[in-house]
């Protein structure tokens, strides 16, 4: 009994042995993959990212800021929307992110006060955000969504065009009937037949219009006045640490801009690669959105130049004032809160050098 039951024990301790080494390599296994080649020595910059066609995508693939900023561990976290990514800013999770400009307007206001900047365009919103109608919900045109049901981000650029498109049309959200879903959440509705309509972007969107047909898109709301983007935010208290790091990333984006312009097959290739997506898909995408020069960006337009705001500040807080109008939030902000939420530090020598 003592040799049978010092064999078990030695057999169970193996085991044990053996199992501690598989969670050891497991373990070892997911550190390389969320964090591959970092350093623990190495600050890390926290980026959030999202799915839509963009520049950031074109940066994320190339692994372009990891090779501008050597010194630092990169490390890239998708998000499904800009609500996502200012509830990330709130917990100091993320240094930068991508967002569209209906949250940050919305970060930037009360009673949020997110301590981001606004530090770079990513795109405009053109064709590439729509509401949509699916086909045998009787609905074809925005006055007859009266009643029916709808879906978008909440607090997203999405949902501020929807309310932008409503209002034009005579009608209040009180008068339809929202629901707050994520874009592949609304394409699982949709197949069900849950919703008649829904405001969203790429790729989903794609995915709706097989099905349904546009009621009006963010380029026909942009031509109204109610014009939204997507951009790039970074955290002021990491701003005023590493400027130089904000520069860096400023000028990979720029450069994600000229690849688009300039060889959009290689912008495809990379967006693609990304998102899981054909070139040919993303290159259609691509011409859905408008996507600016650098030195457009840094032009008193959009983001200015040093120490002064652009006019990107005065849509913001228009984009404010809209939202309180809608009962979004509380109050809009004063026009200074949003000219002090643009970081145009070394601008435009920064993006067009």
């Amino acid at each position: 009994m003592t040799s049978n039951g010092s064999a078990r024990t030695r057999s169970s301790r193996l085991k044990a042995l053996l199992a501690v080494a598989a969670a050891a390599t497991v373990a070892l296994a997911s550190c390389a993959v969320d964090n591959s080649g970092s350093q623990a020595d190495k600050p890390t910059i926290r980026i959030g990212y999202q799915s839509f066609p963009s520049g950031d995508l074109i940066v994320k693939n190339n692994r372009w800021l990891e090779e501008a900023l050597p010194d630092f561990n990169v490390k890239w976290t998708k998000f499904d929307s800009g609500a996502d990514v200012n509830t990330a800013f709130i917990a100091k999770e993320l240094d930068f992110g991508a967002l569209g400009s209906s949250p940050v307007a919305r970060g930037l206001s009360a009673p949020l006060n997110i301590p981001y900047q606004v530090a770079f365009v990513l795109d405009v919103a053109g064709d590439n955000e729509a509401l949509v109608a699916r086909n045998g919900s009787g609905v074809n045109a925005i006055a007859d969504l009266r009643g029916k049901r709808i879906a978008t981000p909440f607090a997203s650029t999405a949902h501020y065009s929807l309310l932008a498109a409503l209002a034009q049309n005579g009608l209040k959200a009180s008068d339809v009937q929202l629901v707050d879903l994520q874009p592949q959440a609304i394409l699982a509705a949709w197949d069900r037949g849950d919703i008649d309509a829904a405001y969203s972007w790429l790729p989903t969107l794609n995915d709706l219009r097989k099905t349904g047909k546009d009621l009006i898109t963010s380029r026909q709301l942009a031509k109204d006045g109610k014009p939204t983007l997507d951009l790039g935010a970074v955290r002021t208290e990491f701003a005023d640490a590493h400027p130089e790091v904000v520069d860096a990333w400023r000028q990979q984006e720029a450069r994600a801009l000229d690849v688009i312009k300039n060889d959009p097959d290689a912008a495809a290739k990379a967006i693609a690669a990304e998102v899981g997506l054909t070139p040919e898909d993303i290159a259609g995408q691509l011409k859905q959105g408008v996507y600016l020069t650098p030195a457009e960006v840094a032009s008193p337009e959009w983001l200015g130049s040093d120490g002064k705001p652009g006019n990107i500040a005065a849509n913001l807080q228009s984009a404010s004032a809209f939202l309180a109008e809608q009962n979004q939030i509380p109050s809009p902000a004063p026009l200074k809160t949003f000219q002090d939420a643009i970081y145009t530090k070394g601008l435009p020598n920064v993006l067009t050098q």
